[in-house]
């Protein structure tokens, strides 16, 4: 402490000292600049400051000497009490008794307090996805963070969180995964008013709060979902994408009975591919206005493994002829199917109207929405 103090106070005084001094000779040479013109002049202040000059010098010189002092008795004191530490333990071992041969051997140092180290050295634990809040829509919080992919490299996923989620800190929410259309594309941005179709569903009393989860689409083709129909292991939605949303919100555990599936317009087919591909981790899938690869989908849902059946609504606009064609077309192909395909609980809407296509399309997802709340709620 006190090798601080001298280390603060040698430069401010050394400061000091040259500030006096150089006063002094300035004060000096107008004094002799009087004296050329005869001019009397007061000596009184050049001598003052030529002592406190003097003075800050004998202060510098000592803390000088007290530093050098203080690093010197540290560096003896410390190592010797170092030393002396470190020796004490093996003096403190005892003697062998006389005549036993070679003394007892240093007992061990236990190996546990290493083991810890080693292990996360070779195995660093996963650093859990920092999400962050970019806006507030419908009323709720809306989330981003980067995760990794399967192949490593980090894709955007986002995380909406329903008005509901702050009022109560115990309860658990089940999840709607949000499919998108385009490669590297969340949903939201193809469907900006999405969430308010989920949260109007909520306030009409029609279903329960959801927790909305947008993974970034995947890449490498320019129709991410007929990449997913072909080959659902292509989806999004993945093992990492589940541990990071649990480890982050209180959403329901990941399976049927939790978590849903649901794609609008361009995304409808991944969230039917995905629903009657892996009714294990989806307890129902919702596909609104849709267009579909039939022979596609039911292939898929074909060669979907043994299990529950997939559970799959198909929603399209009154007016909307084309899309209330494909959903047609869809529900006899996987009737028609064999497997999962045939075994598929296919409901359809086709009822929906209003004055304009956005009305219309905030109805139909509130429609998905109350079909997924009541499919998952019958899940066992």
């Amino acid at each position: 402490m006190l090798r601080s103090l001298f280390a603060v106070l040698l430069p401010t005084a050394a400061a000091g000292g040259v500030w006096l001094a150089r006063d002094a000779l300035l004060r000096r040479r107008d004094l002799r600049a009087a004296e050329t013109y005869e001019l009397a002049g007061d000596r009184r202040p050049m001598l003052l400051r030529a002592a406190g000059a003097v003075l800050c010098g004998v202060c510098v010189t000592v803390l000088a000497l007290l530093t050098a002092a203080g690093v010197a008795g540290d560096g003896g004191t410390g190592a010797g009490l170092q030393v002396e530490e470190a020796r004490t333990p093996a003096s403190r071992q005892p003697a062998p008794p006389p005549g036993t041969g070679d003394p007892a051997p240093a007992p061990a140092a236990p190996a546990v307090t290493a083991a810890p180290a080693a292990a996360s050295a070779a195995a660093p634990e996963p650093v859990a996805a920092r999400f962050e809040s970019i806006g507030h829509p419908a009323g709720g919080n809306l989330l981003e963070a980067a995760v990794a992919g399967r192949d490593g490299h980090p894709r955007k996923v986002r995380v909406w969180l329903p008005a509901e989620y702050t009022k109560d800190p115990n309860a658990r929410f089940p999840v709607i995964v949000l499919h998108a259309a385009a490669p590297r594309t969340t949903a939201d941005t193809e469907v900006p008013d999405v969430f308010d179709g989920v949260a109007s569903a909520v306030q009409l009393g029609r279903s329960r709060p959801f927790v909305v989860v947008v993974p970034e689409s995947p890449s490498g083709t320019g129709h991410p979902c007929d990449l997913v129909a072909a080959a659902p292991q292509a989806v999004a939605d993945d093992t990492a994408l589940r541990t990071a949303v649990a480890a982050a919100f209180r959403t329901a555990p990941a399976g049927p009975s939790g978590w849903g599936a649901l794609g609008i317009e361009g995304g409808a087919p991944c969230a039917a591919a995905v629903g009657l591909s892996r009714p294990d981790l989806y307890g129902a899938a919702a596909a609104v206005s849709g267009r579909y690869d039939t022979a596609a989908l039911a292939r898929t849902g074909a060669e979907a493994p043994a299990g529950a059946a997939p559970r799959l609504l198909l929603a399209a606009a009154k007016a909307d002829t084309s899309g209330l064609d494909a959903v047609r077309k869809l529900q006899a192909a996987l009737k028609a199917g064999t497997g999962q395909a045939a075994r598929a609980d296919v409901s359809t809407s086709d009822i929906v109207q209003d004055y304009t296509p956005d009305r219309e399309r905030l109805r139909l997802v509130r429609v998905a929405v109350q079909y997924l709340a009541e499919t998952l709620a019958k899940t066992p």
